[in-house]
């Protein structure tokens, strides 16, 4: 077959392995699909032997679920997958995983360039800003994903590391070495399966997670790295090796593709060890709070097959629900700040008054775009090249990320300037100065959280922008890329109060929310070096919402990061 083929027969299959896993499909009807996409019968059984054992086995554990495990993990993301994954491999130790979303197994999910679509859909917690004036008072969506995988399954499968400077900052924030970039560093080759340029001093292979630069780009991802080194942005093989120890650069992004394939966090970590009998993966489960015997966690509530239920655990809940829920199930539970709590009626348990505050996320403008002569497909992610680099020579590390992105993407206000065939660069800032924080409204866990994002409010930030996008129109219309350049659409050589205005029109989420119950060592910061809260016994917690400030680019890869410390964290205390 030709290469395009293999990606369509290796995308059919994975299809066809999540139905039959599902119970939407029988393993004489997996053969025979599976033989028609292409794969040897051999290489079917095994796949549909694989499948169909673990479906037998999580349907076995959920008919017998136990009134108490060993650790119960809230959330199966980019953190969530990880820490299960961990703590699983000791066969001595019962895990119940608790997902509030449904299988990964949607056309949307799997087929990466398309990942756009799931904004606002099913598989996204549909979360939007409250209006501010940094968005000239427009209310932007805050997509979060609701699936096995959360994040992982419907974001634009980008792997970014984050700059050196950044873990080196969350280990003096933390007081524990074990966070700085040399400790992180030897994690990441540790488990990468890279398949780029070699790199032994920077690159794992052979490990858990597959990652590649975009194989086989759009034409125009090239041309954009190449229109960076044209205004004097160095071009490198790698965005994540020694570009990210210096003051950046341009480079393909490294994308979880494979075969034409997103893979998912769970991909790497869960699918293998799921037949295990000591792994017990609940979807459709909502946690609403913890349960507690004074300041010790004993278990959580949760609400699963049509039922509210109390489920033990004999050592500890580990909270991995992203930056908004995790939050509010600590507030739901009573643990946050007290003038929160009591205005919400919630008892103090615990007052720790940096949940929900400390609001971090990266934002992108949407977008500079162009029409080029003739249309040009998308491919792997629509997303395939990006740039790290200083609005400020005199910061110490990159705080600018654009995408070039192969779609017209746009705000709904930019949007009735966009063209169909367009291609767009998103100007994008990583290193926001601007703080906000969530609101509780309700103690109802489907609903009940402001998202006060603050987007833009800081000076520095709108400066950042600014130069952010003159930049982008700068790349835009380089030599490189003239052969793919009709007209400039938008936003044209606009300046001042104009181009403020185009920038808060256009700004939406870069979908990073983070930092809400930080990692520290200050009055708000709500747990330790060791991701235990504080004045609480028995709780942790490992996703984005420990980051003390967010990374420089994508937030998946350090989330992955979070979930595998809380590993070697708890695999050392035995």
């Amino acid at each position: 077959m030709t290469g395009t083929k293999q990606q369509q027969a290796a995308a059919r299959l994975d299809l066809l392995q999540a139905q039959l896993m599902a119970g939407r499909l029988d393993r004489r009807g997996f053969l025979r699909m599976a033989a028609a996409a292409g794969t040897s019968g051999l290489a079917a059984m095994t796949l549909a032997d694989k499948a169909l054992a673990i479906a037998a086995n999580q349907a076995e554990l959920r008919g017998a679920l136990k009134p108490r495990y060993d650790y119960i993990v809230c959330g199966s993301g980019s953190s969530g997958a990880v820490v299960a994954r961990r703590l699983a491999e000791d066969p001595q130790v019962q895990v119940l995983l608790l997902e509030a979303g449904g299988a990964a197994d949607a056309p949307s999910i799997l087929n990466p360039a398309v990942w756009y679509t799931n904004i606002g859909g099913p598989f996204d917690w549909g979360f939007k800003t409250v209006p501010r004036p940094g968005l000239n008072n427009r209310s932007i969506a805050m997509p979060m994903g609701k699936a096995i995988g959360g994040g992982s399954s419907i974001n634009a499968t980008v792997w970014a590391r984050g700059h050196k400077n950044d873990w080196d900052l969350w280990a003096r924030e933390a007081g524990d070495s074990a966070w700085d970039y040399q400790h992180v560093l030897a994690i990441y080759k540790r488990i990468e399966d890279w398949q780029g340029e070699p790199d032994a001093a920077r690159r794992g292979k052979g490990g858990l997670v597959f990652m590649q630069p975009a194989p086989d780009p759009s034409p125009l991802a090239p041309a954009m790295v190449q229109g960076c080194a044209a205004v004097g942005i160095p071009a490198f093989a790698d965005h994540n090796g020694a570009m990210m120890e210096g003051p950046g650069g341009a480079a393909i992004a490294n994308l979880c593709v494979k075969d034409g394939q997103r893979r998912n966090v769970p991909s790497h970590y869960l699918y293998p060890i799921m037949d295990q009998a000591n792994l017990t993966i609940l979807t459709q489960a909502l946690v609403h709070k913890l349960t507690l015997d004074g300041k010790k966690v004993t278990g959580v509530e949760v609400e699963w097959d049509g039922q509210l239920r109390k489920i033990g655990s004999s050592r500890e809940v580990v909270l991995s629900a992203g930056a908004i829920n995790t939050p509010r199930i600590l507030m739901l539970s009573g643990i946050g700040g007290a003038a929160q709590l009591q205005r919400l009626g919630v008892p103090v348990v615990a007052n720790l008054p940096g949940v929900g505050r400390n609001f971090q996320d990266h934002t992108m403008v949407a977008a500079c775009m162009w029409e080029p002569p003739e249309g040009l497909p998308p491919r792997n992610n629509s997303a395939e090249a990006t740039f790290f680099w200083k609005s400020d020579p005199k910061l110490d590390t990159p705080d600018l990320q654009p995408f070039q992105i192969e779609i017209p993407f746009s705000s709904e206000i930019t949007a009735k300037h966009a063209v169909p065939t367009a291609w767009t660069i998103g100007p994008g800032i990583v290193k926001p100065k601007s703080r906000g924080h969530l609101r509780f409204t309700s103690t109802n866990p489907r609903d009940g959280v402001e998202v006060h994002a603050n987007v833009l409010e800081h000076p520095d930030d709108m400066a950042a922008m600014r130069r952010a996008v003159e930049l982008c129109r700068e790349i835009g219309n380089s030599a490189p890329m003239k052969p793919f350049v009709k007209r400039e659409v938008m936003p044209g050589p606009i300046k001042g109060k104009a181009l403020d205005n185009f920038i808060r029109d256009a700004a939406v989420s870069y979908f990073h929310a983070t930092c809400t119950a930080k990692m520290g060592k200050d009055k708000m910061s709500v747990v330790d070096a060791r991701l235990r809260v504080y004045g609480i016994e028995n709780l942790r917690i490992a996703d984005g919402s420990i980051m003390p400030r967010i990374t420089t680019g994508n937030t998946m890869a350090p989330c992955v990061i979070i979930g595998e410390r809380l590993g070697e964290i708890l695999r050392a205390a035995g």
